[in-house]
């Protein structure tokens, strides 16, 4: 992946950071978009991604994708993103850009319903014909789904059943929400 800025000083005009900050080359990156207050929001995010080409062409991710990924890692629900959410952010990118690249087999830059029915699989989900479809009639356009939609439902499932596994206490693939837990857990994704 090729790191816009890489190279140039970061903070303090120290290559990667301040003295002791560990020598990591999104660091510079980081600092940069991140700005003053040493955050990336969902606008910032959106920014970085577009320069760094993840969606391909260019174009920017949609602003409620960028949402959701802060919001996936967000441990201190600041809407933002520190340095090390940033960083696994970006490990977890990288590894879905390359499942989608590897299920886009005609490599025209989009999935179609069987290819996502079988990424989604391969993620290690098991989903009713049903709720796949569902998956499918939301995240497609034309019946094809994008890398932006496609990373938008890799957020979606991985959120929705961290929040899930949490409350299936035996482990039996059943949860008990109050309605308002509900709302809170499905907002908050």
């Amino acid at each position: 992946m090729n790191f816009p800025g890489y190279g140039a000083p970061a903070a303090g005009g120290y290559p990667g950071g301040f003295p002791g900050q560990q020598q990591d080359p999104l660091y510079g990156y980081f600092t940069a978009v991140a700005g003053q207050d040493g955050q990336i929001s969902a606008e910032e995010l959106q920014t970085c991604l577009t320069q760094a080409n993840f969606s391909g062409g260019y174009r920017p991710f949609n602003i409620e994708t960028c949402r959701l990924m802060i919001s996936m890692l967000d441990r201190d629900m600041s809407c933002s993103m520190g340095f090390n959410e940033f960083k696994e952010l970006w490990a977890v990118l990288s590894g879905w850009k390359q499942h989608f690249m590897s299920i886009d087999r005609d490599m025209s830059g989009t999935v179609d319903p069987q290819e996502m029915s079988q990424a989604v699989s391969s993620m290690g989900y098991r989903l009713s014909p049903q709720a796949m479809n569902c998956i499918i009639k939301r995240y497609s356009s034309n019946g094809k789904i994008s890398f932006d939609d496609y990373v938008a439902c890799c957020v979606k499932l991985r959120s929705l059943t961290d929040v899930f596994r949490k409350r299936d206490q035996a482990q039996q693939g059943v949860a008990t929400f109050q309605y308002d837990d509900f709302i809170q857990c499905t907002m908050s994704i």
